[in-house]
């Protein structure tokens, strides 16, 4: 037999007070027979009994095993990529209380329900820039989260080829190595709220077709728009007219369609966040590793049931501890 644990501040604790309030039971016994000049009864008895269920009781709570056996523990994941647009009218209000802040929430619960896969930030205007590396820290990615911002990198229009081709690059680069990693279970994420401007999008896509890398699309904002905030007023065209910017889902759907994903919406209407959380947990992960590991049989409640059982028989006997 082994343990799992060792005797810790729990277990130290309710021996002490096992031994305190016995040992206050004991001189109350040992006075009694005094003042009545009586002999003692079954306190040694009782103290044994009780001795042997407690101590069945702590045995319990250390995890006793027995048996060793080997067993295969896999660890199996996937790998995110996040690619976030943070064009001038991320800042715009028509999702409350901005596009953007709504996305930086939504983003945390996606980080929350795949801790156990590895994710990582792509933030992209017309260039695309690695803002944290495929991790399993899910911490430190809500911190990149929180600090992303518009003003982050320069606003010269919005391009989806660069972060598609970096994140196709960095998934294939995460496995170099691993001959049986399975490209279905690397995933990109595409998030934007406008049209695609570039040009090097359709080679983007043909590399996520090449590398059966599953592509999901997420557009943030709504049909009717709203102004751009620029500081105390609103951003404004060259002809001196304030900017309404409208969500512009077609290229999304496009993009979505033309690799075979799918396309998800944030809006002052619905929120697909759930959905897409739900779609990316039925893609199976792929095995990152593999050790053997020593597994024993807990058999705790064999020390408890036999602890209980002489507990019971403590409370049923009744016996005499001082005889006059």
């Amino acid at each position: 037999m082994s343990l799992t644990r060792s005797l810790g501040i729990v277990e130290l604790s309710l021996i002490g007070v096992f031994i305190l309030f016995y040992g206050f039971y004991l001189l109350r016994i040992i006075n009694a027979r005094k003042s009545f000049r009586a002999k003692g009864g079954a306190t040694l008895y009782k103290l044994i009994l009780r001795t042997v269920y407690f101590s069945l009781f702590i045995i319990s709570l250390l995890g006793p095993t027995f048996g060793e056996m080997k067993k295969e523990v896999k660890a199996v994941s996937k790998d995110i990529y996040i690619c976030v647009d943070l064009s001038k009218s991320m800042d715009a209000i028509d999702v409350k209380p901005s596009r953007l802040a709504k996305l930086k929430f939504e983003l945390k619960q996606i980080v929350k329900s795949f801790n156990s896969d590895r994710l990582g930030l792509i933030v992209f205007t017309s260039d695309a820039f690695l803002q944290c590396p495929l991790t399993y820290d899910g911490n430190a990615l809500n911190m990149f989260i929180e600090t992303m911002s518009t003003s982050l990198i320069s606003n010269t229009g919005t391009d989806f080829g660069p972060p598609l081709e970096m994140a196709i690059q960095k998934l294939m680069d995460a496995d170099e190595g691993l001959p049986t990693a399975k490209q279905a279970s690397k995933i990109i994420i595409l998030i934007s709220d406008g049209e695609d401007y570039g040009k090097d999008t359709g080679s983007a896509i043909s590399q996520i077709k090449d590398q059966n890398v599953k592509l999901f699309t997420m557009g943030i904002g709504t049909k009717s728009g709203s102004k751009i905030p620029a500081g105390y007023r609103f951003k404004r065209d060259k002809m001196g007219n304030d900017v309404v910017t409208k969500l512009n889902s077609e290229s999304l759907i496009d993009l979505a369609n033309s690799t075979g994903g799918s396309y998800f919406e944030i809006s002052d209407e619905r929120n697909d966040i759930n959905r897409l959380i739900s779609s990316i947990g039925n893609i199976q992960g792929e095995l990152k590793s593999s050790k053997m590991a020593d597994v024993g049989a807990n058999k705790f409640y064999y020390f408890l049931m036999a602890g209980l059982l002489l507990l019971g028989l403590d409370v049923m006997l009744a016996v005499r501890v001082i005889k006059i």
